[in-house]
């Protein structure tokens, strides 16, 4: 397999790609030409905020040929954009055969969350020394494999929750995991020893893997969309997703938290903390729990 690598401006990255799937390319990816430089630039902003710009002011644009496409031809397409790249401007290389199932999964091995929490990959499930899904002498292991949902315990947000449910949850409280994305969260809180479960997502897609990785577990986890969830209010309510919709989100899961619940945000950075924080304030007092790498997560129970 080969690849057709190219370099252009930021008014044509868009344009370019474009042509070249149009025109046969099995794929294109826009890369900054001055990456790994002093002239390296930053794309993207905070996490919520929009790009400023979708390329870079220098591009290189790489596009995956399938077996046996001419590259002039993709070359030709781009000539109704305004010209056909110069040669100095254009290269094909050569892609090595490898292993991409595996190389994918050794970027991901098993992971520790304090000392009682690990999150482990299937394909480590037979590895020695580590224990099996569910709960064994006062050990979380909860089998998970990178996916669609967000949520794989590596990100510090969801490594602070964990933490608090570790240091906080007791047997037999009801648990709402509200933007559950991958699940992990309520299935931690099922293994953990919580009562009743609820995960609830926007995202079919997160509904669909939360019920696939709670069974995969053992973990029996009600899962819906937001108007499928029922009325009622649990003894903890978490939500792990970001500043923005979490202000929005203020007085419905406030409403949610049962007397003397306790409510657990993260997505949130520590600039951010005290707005969160004051959202919250008319129906519960919030404060930051714990910090990471610039995220916290804030605590607190309604009266």
């Amino acid at each position: 397999m080969r690849e057709l690598v190219l370099h252009c401006t930021e008014a044509q990255a868009e344009a370019w790609s474009d042509a070249l799937l149009e025109a046969g390319a099995l794929s294109v990816s826009v890369e900054d030409a001055d990456g790994d430089t002093e002239r390296e630039q930053a794309l993207f902003g905070e996490p919520g905020s929009e790009p400023e710009t979708l390329a870079w002011q220098r591009n290189r644009l790489v596009a995956l040929l399938a077996d046996g496409d001419d590259p002039a031809q993709l070359l030709a397409a781009l000539g109704a954009l305004g010209g056909t790249p110069d040669a100095s401007a254009w290269r094909v290389r050569d892609v090595p055969d490898a292993d991409w199932v595996r190389l994918t999964q050794s970027q991901f091995g098993p992971i520790t969350v304090g000392e009682r929490i690990w999150i482990v990959p299937s394909w480590h499930r037979e590895d020695a020394g580590l224990p099996a899904a569910g709960q064994h002498d006062g050990i979380v292991r909860i089998e998970l494999d990178p996916g669609l949902a967000f949520g794989t315990g590596s990100h510090p947000t969801t490594h602070l929750c964990l933490e608090w449910l570790a240091a906080h949850l007791r047997p037999g409280q009801t648990v709402l995991d509200y933007g559950c994305g991958s699940g992990i969260l309520a299935i931690a809180a099922k293994l953990l020893g919580a009562g009743e479960v609820r995960g609830v997502d926007i995202d079919e897609q997160a509904v669909q893997a939360t019920r696939q990785n709670a069974a995969v577990n053992r973990a029996q986890v009600q899962v819906s969309l937001p108007d499928g969830l029922s009325a009622g209010t649990s003894e903890v309510v978490v939500a792990n997703i970001l500043s923005n919709p979490l202000k929005v989100l203020a007085p419905m899961l406030a409403a949610r938290v049962a007397p003397g619940g306790a409510l657990v945000l993260s997505g949130v950075l520590e600039r951010q903390a005290d707005e969160v924080a004051q959202a919250y304030a008319p129906w519960l007092p919030l404060s930051v729990w714990a910090a990471r790498d610039g995220w916290v997560c804030l605590a607190g129970h309604r009266a």
